[in-house]
């Protein structure tokens, strides 16, 4: 007979969203002894978000001490429980790819889950409290030396607010009965799309002033005011505790914006050579009255026409379509089912919305992107896309 490992998982947010942490533990279930212990602070986070996410680190201590043991799961969140149990549907963007990560860690048949009172999780809760407390004071969770016993005492109780928060959002997520599939338009079940969330480059010095500049220009740094809204981009990409990997154009302004996002959600950031912006040849550094001054039949040319290049052998948009639809393939490969920060620039952005939807090649020219906007699309296993968001600014306010 397999072995069983009971998990116990919890999460707390001071503020939800707030300064959030979680911890799991696994428990041998003839002794009660704790064989795993894991915690870890999570920067701005909602609860559900920290529950979810202790959630996955007690599968997965469990999976690293036998991945063909049955895991019975105890949270005292009632929402988690529901949903991974499949008897409420999850509603909230921000919950389905952390259950998809949940799901994957075992096969689903070896996982049981059951809603215990909060009284008889205090052993997680009292690590997700020493998480939180340990990224007070600029540190993360390390364990102790004696992992076995539980201190009852450790675990300073939940502020009413925070336990009504909590129930608030589990009210919100949670339907009367579960709801069955929509018959004639509900498309089959393809799985979690891998999101990329389009994120374009804070200011530099040559934004403000409207000139081309793309990759055969002098690759300029964010301006301060670029800075500013990378900082800002972080701050709300932080908060909304989705994203679980960074990648970026080459090129400087980007590769600084993604820097103050990849710092401040921990994570690295891979560049990717397809996402760099189009080589405006000889217009590097001009505004578009200065090209229309220099360069009037060239510039009409490339406005008719998207496999124009600029003058001076630049590159044309069909190119640039060419090499982006190449690395939006291989991010989605690498991907699969995950949350990504794509850092890139106006015309790679643009591009991969209109082949999202389908749209011609002068569409191009029928979108505004702002500096630092954030623009998402989903990309699902049937080969369609869905466009979700389309230059968000609300961060910037």
């Amino acid at each position: 007979m397999p072995r069983t490992l009971i998990v116990e998982a919890d999460g707390g947010s001071r503020g939800n969203p707030g300064p959030a942490g979680y911890g799991a533990v696994v428990l041998d279930p003839e002794t009660g002894e704790a064989l795993a212990e894991a915690a870890e602070f999570l920067g701005t986070a909602t609860n559900n978000v920290a529950e979810y996410k202790g959630l996955v680190a007690g599968l997965r201590a469990a999976r690293a001490l036998d991945p063909e043991a049955c895991v019975h799961v105890r949270m005292d969140s009632k929402l988690v429980v529901e949903q991974m149990s499949g008897r409420w549907q999850i509603k909230h963007p921000d919950m389905k790819p952390l259950a998809a990560e949940a799901r994957a860690v075992f096969p689903p048949e070896q996982v049981t889950y059951e809603w215990i009172p909060r009284a008889q999780n205090k052993h997680a809760d009292r690590l997700a409290n020493e998480a939180m407390d340990a990224g007070k004071n600029g540190k993360q969770w390390e364990p102790r030396d004696s992992r076995a016993a539980l201190d009852t005492a450790a675990a300073p109780a939940r502020s009413a607010a925070a336990r009504a928060a909590d129930e608030a959002a589990e009210a919100a997520e949670a339907p009367e009965v579960a709801e069955a599939p929509a018959p004639g338009w509900g498309a089959p079940d393809l799985g979690v799309p891998a999101t990329l969330v389009l994120l374009r480059h804070g200011e530099t010095a040559l934004t403000p002033q409207k000139r081309f500049s793309g990759s055969g220009g002098t690759d300029p740094e964010l301006s301060p005011a670029g800075r500013r809204q990378a900082e800002a981009a972080a701050v709300s990409l932080a908060a909304r505790s989705t994203i679980q990997a960074v990648v970026s154009s080459p090129l400087r302004r980007c590769r600084e914006t993604a820097e103050a996002v990849a710092t401040r959600l921990g994570l690295e950031v891979r560049l990717e050579e397809g996402l760099r912006e189009t080589d405006f040849g000889a217009w590097e550094g001009l505004t578009f009255a200065e090209v229309r001054e220099r360069f009037p039949d060239d510039l009409d040319a490339w406005l008719a026409s998207a496999a124009v290049a600029p003058t001076g052998g630049g590159e044309s948009f069909e190119a640039v379509a060419r090499r982006v639809a190449v690395a939006r393939d291989k991010l989605l490969a690498r991907y699969t089912g995950r949350t990504v920060l794509v850092v890139t620039h106006v015309t790679p952005i643009k591009t991969l919305v209109r082949l999202a939807l389908g749209a011609p090649p002068e569409s191009l020219f029928r979108m505004e992107l702002s500096a630092a906007s954030l623009s998402a699309i989903a990309y699902y296993a049937d080969g369609n896309a869905s466009l979700r968001l389309l230059n968000d600014t609300s961060h910037l306010r």
